[in-house]
């Protein structure tokens, strides 16, 4: 699956994302930045994601996700490693155990990878890999490559997780009971709430398999060369300014497809269902998309209230519904004659093209899980959110749309969820009189990530500057 292409002197870089869609979908489009800036790239996926990918898409096992993006004349070569479990295991079920495994045993198929690919291209000099990988500095000194952390997600996150050490000794993390007053000592923070820290961090058992991971990574990150961050400058001015105290840390986001269109890269793990034609049925701004994103479940009572919710708003709606939503054992959670009841006005999906959807004129709000890329996209399409929170940084992002950006409402913030709760909060969202300002707020912010990809814009310069320090510890690297 490897594909050796022509330039022996571009600079090349080894890419390797966490084997989860919503960080393979930013690392993709990276991949394709830095190869349209003149570098060799050659990308890992897990066997596991990229047999995913080529099914969802019809593809026999072979197939090479980058094809088309060489042959529009980018040097990307493509490769998998083994995660360790065979492809027909249950990681969503075995969540826990499958964490072990990239703890443990992914590091083993890296390092033997990463041995064989370097062998073969001596001019290998970079290393960028996820944050959240605890083995990047192993492998970049081993191999004496430049080694580069890419987070996917707000800076904000990063640095709480960065000083977790400070949260601990204040009380607000790992303590038998922790605080629940303002948190106002995190440097670049002006001041965050108990509840607005990601999941792992408000967590009264902190000695799982995850914490161990983000511990671990979190340790790592301090002896990288360079952290690139999925954000924008403006958007988190004070927390980027505090870490570049003390690591050379770029904002170079959003990371989006070339002119926000599908990606010429295949990312979906499922097969896409079009909603185009459905879409094209509905007026201007009536249509709500509901998506709970690629990884996190919730209850089967809170989505049993979100479809009574969504049935009697009378609101048009399209609903991403994965299957394994509740759980991979648990797919059917709807209540009896839903979907009988929605015809016309509602569409079930399993999944979608997130871009193609939101894109589209006839929507008008986001149902959200708060992921960092659905709301980067949605700011680019001027979509007012409605957050539903379930998992690790979501609860931080919710923070930032609701509190600080006011592009967005809270579905329910932590309390219970009714089917009236709903029904209200869709109202508010789509057509109330307060919808205008967040409208509003989130045109405003779209002009902000349009200004930053401009021709010296903050990411703009950002991303150059990250370039020219790159080659520059090439070449240092090279010398020594």
């Amino acid at each position: 699956m490897e594909n050796n292409s022509n330039d022996q002197n571009n600079p090349h870089i080894l890419m390797i994302p966490y084997p989860l869609q919503g960080h393979v979908i930013p690392f993709v489009h990276l991949a394709i930045k830095l190869a349209s800036n003149g570098f060799a790239i050659t990308f890992i996926n897990t066997l596991f994601i990229h047999h995913q990918i080529t099914r969802a898409h019809s593809h026999d096992g072979t197939h090479d996700i980058f094809s088309q993006a060489r042959k529009s004349g980018l040097d990307i070569r493509y490769t998998t490693v083994s995660d360790g479990f065979p492809l027909g295991f249950d990681r969503s079920l075995n969540h826990d155990q499958f964490m072990e495994g990239l703890l443990h045993v992914l590091p083993a198929h890296i390092d033997q990878l990463v041995r064989d690919i370097v062998e073969m291209n001596p001019e290998v000099s970079c290393f960028v890999s996820d944050t959240f990988f605890v083995w990047s500095s192993m492998i970049a000194n081993k191999y004496n490559l430049v080694n580069i952390s890419f987070w996917t997600e707000p800076a904000l996150v990063f640095t709480l997780y960065y000083h977790m050490d400070l949260l601990r000794i204040h009380g607000h993390f790992d303590s038998a009971d922790n605080r629940k007053d303002t948190i106002d000592y995190i440097p670049g923070v002006a001041a965050i709430e108990p509840k607005d820290l990601m999941s792992y961090l408000q967590a009264a058992d902190t000695k799982t398999v995850v914490h161990r991971i983000i511990y671990k990574a979190f340790e790592d990150v301090r002896k990288v060369d360079f952290i690139i961050c999925n954000t924008v400058q403006e958007l988190e001015s004070e927390t980027i300014s505090a870490l570049q105290k003390k690591h050379p840390v770029f904002a170079i986001g959003p990371i989006f497809p070339s002119g926000f269109t599908k990606s010429i890269v295949a990312t979906s793990l499922w097969s896409e269902s079009e909603c185009t034609q459905w879409l094209n049925t509905k007026p201007h701004s009536s249509v709500l998309y509901v998506s709970f994103g690629s990884y996190a479940h919730a209850s089967k009572e809170d989505m049993q209230e979100i479809a009574l919710g969504l049935l009697v708003s009378e609101v048009n709606f399209i609903w991403v519904l994965r299957p394994d939503i509740v759980s991979s054992d648990e797919t059917q959670f709807l209540p009896v004659d839903f979907e009988e009841n929605i015809k016309g006005r509602g569409l079930i999906v399993p999944w979608c093209c997130q871009i193609d959807v939101i894109s589209h004129p006839a929507i008008g709000g986001f149902l959200t899980h708060c992921g960092w890329n659905s709301i980067l996209e949605s700011i680019w399409c001027n979509i007012p959110l409605l957050c539903f929170p379930l998992l690790t940084d979501q609860f931080t992002n919710r923070k930032l749309v609701v509190d600080d950006w006011k592009i967005g409402i809270n579905l329910c913030d932590n309390k219970p969820i009714t089917g009236e709760n709903v029904r209200e909060n869709i109202h508010r969202l789509m057509s109330g009189k307060s919808s205008e300002e967040w409208r509003k707020n989130v045109s405003g912010m779209r002009n902000i990530l349009e200004n930053a990809l401009s021709k010296d814009g903050s990411s703009d310069k950002n991303f150059n500057q990250f370039i020219n320090d790159m080659k520059v510890k090439i070449l240092k690297k090279r010398i020594a």
